[in-house]
């Protein structure tokens, strides 16, 4: 039976024509999200930002230690809550830009793929900000002599917070990249389960690269739900897997063109 083939050719000016476009419409709508967010952004820095810090470490102060401390705090915050907003809009012209290289059966299993990595994302930064934040910053502000004042200053207090935010929203796409690779056939379920406890040990390695601070509570709270993402990923897996091999059986049972004439 003949190869399937993309059913929409594309040449390679086409294909950089449409990277233009899709960058193009990418960036217009972050504009857009920047716009919205500057907008709001007494609301975003007050009640967003630093709402967190005043709720759960109330004596913890923030301080602005050069001129322009401030407004480097609001910039930060815009383009950084703009790209949070647009997150949807920006995988959907990832995706448009992919879809016409995809088999109609690929396009068939991927089509909520927008969708599946917005919530992926949207999970970690929610888990980010309502669970790892609020917990790291009690933990510091109860940390250490009494006889020391805790002031921080504004500036890495918002990196901080902001590293945070999009690192626990790039963990919790691990779902979606097993997706991808289980699709392509490079991750099975026995493979997974067979090494997982490398995986393990590379989640708390992991854990503690991309933790911005230093303590091992805050680490173990990156690590520990990277570890669950890893065994709800399994799960994942092997419903790709069973898909697969639906499909290969389905293509099996179709009567080739040749016989059908």
């Amino acid at each position: 039976m003949a190869k399937q083939q993309p059913t929409d050719e594309m040449g390679f000016l086409d294909h950089l024509d449409e990277l233009r476009v899709r960058l193009f419409r990418g960036l217009l709508g972050v504009i857009v999200a920047v716009c919205i967010c500057a907008y709001f952004s007494d609301f975003i820095v007050n009640q967003i930002l630093i709402a967190p810090l005043l709720k759960s470490s109330p004596n913890i102060k923030l301080q602005n230690l050069v001129p322009y401390g401030q407004l480097t705090l609001y910039v930060q915050s815009i383009l950084f809550s703009a790209v949070i907003l647009a997150f949807p809009f920006l995988a959907y012209q990832i995706w448009q830009f992919v879809l016409p290289g995809l088999l109609p059966k690929e396009r068939k299993a991927a089509r909520f793929i927008v969708l599946f990595v917005s919530v992926c994302f949207f999970a970690g930064v929610s888990f980010g900000y309502f669970i790892v934040i609020p917990f790291s910053l009690n933990f510091f502000a109860n940390f250490g002599s009494p006889q020391i004042e805790n002031n921080i200053a504004v500036t890495d207090y918002a990196s901080f917070f902001l590293t945070m935010i999009f690192t626990t929203g790039i963990i919790f796409e691990l779902p979606f990249v097993v997706y991808l690779l289980s699709n392509i056939g490079l991750l099975t379920p026995p493979f997974m389960r067979h090494y997982r406890k490398y995986a393990i040990v590379a989640i708390v390695i992991l854990a503690a690269i991309l933790t911005p601070s230093t303590d091992a509570l805050t680490m173990l709270l990156f690590a520990l739900p990277m570890v669950v993402l890893y065994e709800i990923s399994i799960f994942i897996s092997a419903a790709v897997q069973k898909r697969r091999e639906r499909e290969a059986r389905e293509e099996e049972l179709q009567p080739t063109t040749s016989l059908t004439k």
